[in-house]
């Protein structure tokens, strides 16, 4: 199979943000959390292209999480890293149903947070030094605005974070491209994407700034450069990204 490739905006944008914070390693061990969206697709395809090319030498695999305990399939993404040929593990969590079963308050906050240490413990436990992650700049400004309204702070998750648990590194190498660059993406490459609409997120809290966040870029079209300029400590502020 012919390596799916990014265009050239789209790979400089992660080049950079991988440069800046040195997210990639001589001899790392990458495990990609591959949910099957969008992101993670598009995060596999660019780190499978990197690894192609870089002279720093690391190693991928993939690690796929099914909340809905079968009911929905995801062998197109084993197809998918069987054809990169990245090695893909998979686990069920029962995420929905726990969710249900506690009546969560958070379900977006219950989820990410299951979500992060079943794939951090399973990393671990398969000799992994790094968990890279699909977060992209839609996900960093709206946690900086969510902190900003609830916490009083604004500041968003970094780019690169150590677990002291696990020993491990997490990396978001897609933090400085946009939601719809990666939409444009995955449709123009024809990536695997997986169905799995979430039955708790329409109603988040996160749903509703990113609405008001596309609502206000009509207005203001740079928004999302904007507020990740002040996350960085551009002109002369102080970064926003949490330890």
């Amino acid at each position: 199979m012919k390596l799916p490739e990014l265009t050239r905006n789209s790979r400089k944008k992660i080049g950079e943000a991988i440069h800046e914070f040195g997210l990639i390693r001589e001899g790392d061990r990458l495990m990609v959390g591959l949910s099957g969206g969008k992101d993670s697709l598009v995060l596999l395809v660019s780190l499978k292209a990197l690894q192609q090319r870089s002279p720093v030498r690391f190693t991928l695999e993939a690690l796929t999480l099914d909340p809905t305990e079968g009911a929905c399939s995801f062998e197109s993404l084993r197809d998918f890293c069987t054809s990169l040929g990245i090695p893909h593990h998979f686990v069920s969590v029962p995420i929905f149903r726990l969710i249900e079963e506690r009546a969560e308050p958070s379900p977006c906050s219950f989820c990410a947070n299951l979500r992060r240490g079943v794939l951090s413990s399973f990393s671990r436990q398969k000799g992994c030094t790094t968990l890279s992650l699909g977060h992209h700049l839609d996900d960093v400004v709206e946690t900086a605005l969510l902190n900003l309204l609830f916490s009083w702070r604004f500041s968003s998750f970094s780019p690169l974070t150590w677990q002291d648990r696990t020993e491990l590194r997490v990396i978001r190498p897609l933090v400085f491209l946009e939601e719809s660059r990666i939409s444009s993406e995955a449709e123009r490459l024809c990536l695997p994407v997986v169905d799995l609409k979430c039955p708790f997120s329409r109603n988040s809290m996160r749903a509703w700034v990113k609405a008001q966040i596309a609502a206000m870029s009509e207005t203001a079209p740079n928004l999302r450069q904007n507020l990740l300029r002040a996350l960085r400590g551009e002109n002369g502020g102080s970064a926003g990204w949490a330890s």
